[in-house]
């Protein structure tokens, strides 16, 4: 396998890993699979991370995210 075709491969994973978690959390369906609204809050978040409470809520959704895994 070429070194581009293995990169391809890793980012598609890699994408379809992420959309799985926006399924799991139920995003699609509390949106209406709106990708409109959708964008809208993943930019909201950014810019959230970039702000001056962006630690903060770094801490608090880490700890969220990982009492769901943990919690199935």
């Amino acid at each position: 396998m070429r070194t581009w075709q293995f990169e391809r491969r890793k980012r598609t994973r890699h994408l379809i890993e992420l959309g799985g978690l926006v399924v799991k959390a139920g995003i699609v369906d509390l949106t209406g699979d709106d990708r409109t609204m959708l964008y809208g809050a993943l930019l909201w978040m950014a810019d959230k991370l970039q702000s001056a409470q962006g630690e903060r809520a770094r801490v608090l959704w880490i700890a969220k995210g990982k009492q769901a895994f943990e919690n199935g």
